[in-house]
Parts: C-alpha cells; sequence; structure tokens
C-alpha cells in the first residue's frame, strides 16, 4: 500500500487516497505501541542470568529487524503522504485552472451578448453592471495570482512533468488577457454610446428650452400703459441675457460633437440636429431684438401719448381761457392781462419743447416702421393743430392787447 504509485487522477480521488493513508497512518501508529511492547519484552529474555532458552544475540539481531521493518514503515507512509499532498496540490491547481477558465468562458459570453444601450438610461444602467463586473474582475484576477503562484512552486519542486503544468499555466494567461481586453473594448464602446446620448440629452434639453424662449420672444404682448410695458421690458432683458448664457453651449455643440465616437459622429440625424440648433438659437436671437425694439417702441408709444394727454390738457385750458378772455378797455386791467401773457409765454416755451420732443419721437417711430405710425402721426397732427390753434390765440389776444394799449397811451397824450 506505501509503495503503491497511485496517486490519484484528480481532486477527488488524491482526497479519497489521502484520506484513507490516513487510515493506514493510525494503523501504523497503533501498530507502533505493539511492537514496542513486544520488543520490550523479547528483550528481557535477553538478559536472563543462568537457563536461556534461546540465544540473547538472536533476541536482539530479531528485535533490530523488527525495529528497523517499523521505521521503514513510517518512512515510507511519511514519502506517501508528502506525494499524496503533492499530488493534491496539483489537481487542485489543475481545477482551479478549470474554474478560471470556466469563469472567463461565461464572461466572455456575457460580454459578446451586451449591447451599449438604446438610450441614457440603459446604458446608465450597463455602465453600473460593467462596474460590478470590473469589481468581480479583480477579485478574480487576485485569486488567479495566488493560484499562478501555486503553480510556479508546483513546477520548482519538479516532482511532476512541467509540460502539461506550463501549457494550462500559458492557456489561461492568454485567455485572461483577452478577456481584460475585450473588458477594456466593452468599457470603452460604453463610454462612447454614454457620451453619445449625454450630448443627444443635452441637445434634446437645448432644443426645449429654445423652443420654450422662442414662444416668449415671439409674443405680441407689449403691454397696455407705460407701466405694463416697463415690466415687460424687464422681463425681456432677463430673457435676453439668459439666450446669450447660452450661445456657449450653442457654439460648443461642434466641438462635443467632434468627440464623439465616429460612428456616433458621422450619422447624418445627429449632425442635421446641430445644424437645426444653430438655426433655432440664430431665430431665436433674432426674435429676442425684434421684440426688444417692439417693446422699447411701445414704451416710447405709450410715453408718447402720455405726454400729448399733459400737452393737451395745457392747452385744453388755456385754450378755454383765451377764448373766454375779453380784452378790457382800462388801462390798469390791461397791464394784469399783459402781465399774465407774460407768464403765459414762459408756460408755452416749455410746453413747445415738449411738444418738439413728441415731434422727433414720431418721427423716429415713423422712420422705424412702427406698426402704430398711422395713430401716432394723427396724434401727433392733433396736437400740432390744438397747438397752432392756441397760439393763433394768443397772437390774436396780444393783437387785441396791444390795439387797446395804443388807444389808451393816445388818449393819456391827447
Amino acid at each position: 500500500l506505501l509503495v503503491s504509485k497511485d496517486l490519484g487522477k484528480h481532486l477527488l480521488e488524491v482526497e479519497d487516497l489521502l484520506q484513507k493513508h490516513g487510515l493506514l497512518e493510525a494503523d501504523i501508529s497503533a501498530q507502533t505501541e505493539r511492537v514496542q511492547a513486544l520488543n520490550a519484552a523479547a528483550l528481557k529474555f535477553s538478559e536472563l542470568e543462568g537457563y536461556q532458552p534461546c540465544d540473547p544475540q538472536i533476541i536482539c539481531n530479531r528485535v533490530n529487524h523488527v525495529q528497523t521493518c517499523l521505521e521503514e514503515l513510517g518512512e515510507l507512509a511519511g514519502k506517501r503522504r508528502k506525494e499524496l499532498e503533492d499530488s493534491r496540490q496539483l489537481w487542485a491547481f489543475f481545477q482551479e485552472m478549470e474554474e478560471a477558465e470556466a469563469w472567463i468562458r461565461e464572461k466572455e459570453q456575457i460580454l459578446a451578448a451586451k449591447t451599449c444601450g438604446r438610450d441614457l438610461s440603459s446604458v446608465l444602467t450597463l455602465t453600473n453592471k460593467h462596474k460590478s463586473m470590473l469589481g468581480e474582475l479583480g477579485s478574480r484576477r487576485a485569486l488567479l495570482h495566488q493560484s499562478m503562484k501555486r503553480g510556479e512552486q508546483i513546477l520548482a519542486k519538479k516532482r511532476f512533468s512541467p509540460g502539461g503544468i506550463q501549457e494550462k499555466m500559458r492557456e489561461v494567461r492568454l485567455r485572461w488577457k483577452k478577456l481584460e481586453e475585450v473588458t477594456g473594448l466593452h468599457q470603452q464602446r460604453l463610454q462612447e454610446a454614454l457620451n453619445f446620448f449625454q450630448f443627444s440629452a443635452e441637445t434634446d434639453d437645448l432644443v426645449a428650452w429654445l423652443q420654450d424662449t422662442y414662444r416668449i420672444v415671439s409674443s405680441d404682448d407689449f403691454g397696455h400703459d407705460d407701466y405694463s410695458t416697463q415690466a415687460l421690458l424687464r422681463k425681456h432683458r432677463a430673457v435676453v441675457e439668459e439666450v446669450e448664457k447660452h450661445r456657449a453651449a450653442v457654439l460648443a455643440l461642434r466641438k462635443q460633437l467632434a468627440l464623439l465616437a465616429p460612428e456616433h459622429r458621422q450619422g447624418v440625424d445627429v449632425q442635421i440636429r446641430v445644424v437645426e440648433v444653430e438655426q433655432l438659437y440664430g431665430e431665436v436671437a433674432e426674435v429676442a431684438v425684434l421684440r426688444q425694439q417692439w417693446l422699447q417702441d411701445a414704451l416710447a408709444v405709450y410715453r408718447m401719448f402720455s405726454e400729448v394727454h399733459a400737452c393737451e390738457v395745457w392747452v385744453d385750458e388755456k385754450e378755454q381761457w383765451l377764448e373766454r378772455m375779453e380784452v378790457p378797455e382800462e388801462l390798469d386791467e390791461v397791464e394784469v392781462v399783459q402781465h399774465r401773457f407774460e407768464s403765459l409765454d414762459q408756460e408755452m416755451n416749455s410746453v413747445m419743447g415738449r411738444i418738439l420732443d413728441v415731434n422727433q419721437v414720431v418721427q423716429q417711430l415713423v422712420d422705424g416702421g412702427h406698426p402704430s405710425s398711422e395713430e401716432v402721426r394723427s396724434c401727433q397732427d392733433h396736437l400740432n393743430s390744438r397747438w397752432n390753434r392756441v397760439v393763433e390765440l394768443v397772437e390774436q389776444k396780444k393783437s387785441q392787447l396791444s390795439s387797446v394799449l395804443k388807444i389808451q397811451n393816445y388818449l393819456l397824450e391827447c
């Protein structure tokens, strides 16, 4: 049993042989105690004085022979245990290599069947799964390194033919290297897909923002008075600032597109999408400028109407006063009225400046093609007509006052 050359053909068989060998070692241990007891009893016969049933030398020789056989048996048992343990280490190594190959095959099949997703959500899910797989790969790499180290130790002992061990180690190393290459390639493809779908999502968000902004800047609400128009203008200026802030994002689209993988950036759809975004941004920026001008024009119109109203209130008041006023014939009363006309001249100079400002604003609006040009022009004409009427009345009353003064002066001279 101890000189058997059967060291097992796989790990389970070696484990079985080791178990049987353990029983044999236990039996040898039990027989060792028996042999030692028998040898001790036999040696007593070699020490007898007088009658000796057997030659003491024969007894000693026999005891030594049995002890030597027992020691040889122990050495054989130790040697076989060492051989069986070396065999177990060898077959454990091969089993670890087989398990590593099976794991590699499983991951190769998974990677071969994996896609890169159809949208950003699926790509993120696959990326997280791939990170988990990279963690498994790291753990398995450490285990494989330990197995390879044990294989090197087995080769160093030179107890077994190195051919099968070296071939298996070389084969597993090659398959592992290929697995890491495939894993790296899949990770790269996932990253490229992630970059593409992130680019698409950011582009979609930008388009949605531009479309909403276009609806805002193309509104036909320009307010209904000075206050509401000023409020709209303030809001619009904030929108214009946001439009300007998004200019960099639109300009960066082509740079981002150039960084995508060829299979993504060369697609006709994505290139058309970028052009559409650029065109839409140009339209938004253009309409925003127009709306700002329209709001400013509307504000100018409402302020002009307000100014016209204020002027017309003054004109109404003075027109009614002039029409009701009768030129006095007494000199004292004439001088009082004359003083009032001097104050009126100062007021008229002030109002005249305001009316000139109104005329200038109207001209600018008309020249700019304002949609309310006819209404503005009509308002201007009406104000100017009223103003001219007041001027005529003033001149008429002044002329009458001048005539009265001449008469009064003539009478005084007489």
